[in-house]
């Protein structure tokens, strides 16, 4: 296979993980921070990961808030991802630091995450301020246990709300602490 074919198909597989990962983070995030189950986000986020959750609810308790099924599962499904992409590479890996780089995959997806949402909550609130929809809601509820506290420190300016900003660029920080590959990233 040529350079560009595999480069298309390693793109093509990290995307689809990527974007698996962030339902299932999006479901286990929900859940902690006790989001409204009955809004159409939720509910389209809960059936599109109903099935491997579903299974494992009955055998993994719950801790608290969070889903430990899902979360196992979101993780499983990291490790299996960077053994797919490092297969993909033609290489091999050990399985201690296939775990370690799963563990970083799912920290690099959920900063990501969290930063996409703030972003998207941000953008919501120039262009319709108060205004009251699915996405706004659910983006609030996500969104508010980070921007809390940072807003305790730095109160708005002026009717200014500088705290997502502030938390875009701790979030990026971190992320860009991780010491994940850039293969993984």
């Amino acid at each position: 296979m040529g350079a560009n074919a595999s480069n298309a198909l390693l793109f093509l597989i990290s995307t689809l993980f990527d974007l698996l990962l962030w339902a299932y983070l999006l479901r286990i995030l929900l859940q902690v921070v006790r989001a409204d189950f009955y809004n159409p986000i939720s509910q389209a986020i809960w059936k599109l990961t109903r099935y491997p959750a579903d299974w494992l609810r009955g055998s993994i308790p719950s801790f608290g808030n969070l889903n430990l099924g899902v979360t196992l599962f979101a993780y499983a499904l990291a490790v299996l991802y960077v053994y797919v992409v490092i297969g993909l590479l033609g290489f091999t890996i050990q399985p201690l630091p296939a775990l370690w780089f799963g563990l970083l995959k799912l920290l690099a997806l959920t900063l990501g995450l969290y930063t996409f949402s703030l972003f998207v909550q941000a953008i919501l609130s120039w262009m319709g301020p108060g205004v009251n929809n699915p996405a706004s809601n659910i983006l609030w509820s996500l969104n508010e246990p980070l921007l809390r506290p940072v807003r305790r420190i730095i109160p708005p300016l002026s009717g200014l709300d500088l705290s997502p900003l502030v938390m875009i660029l701790l979030l990026q920080v971190i992320s860009r602490l991780l010491p994940l590959p850039g293969i993984f990233r």
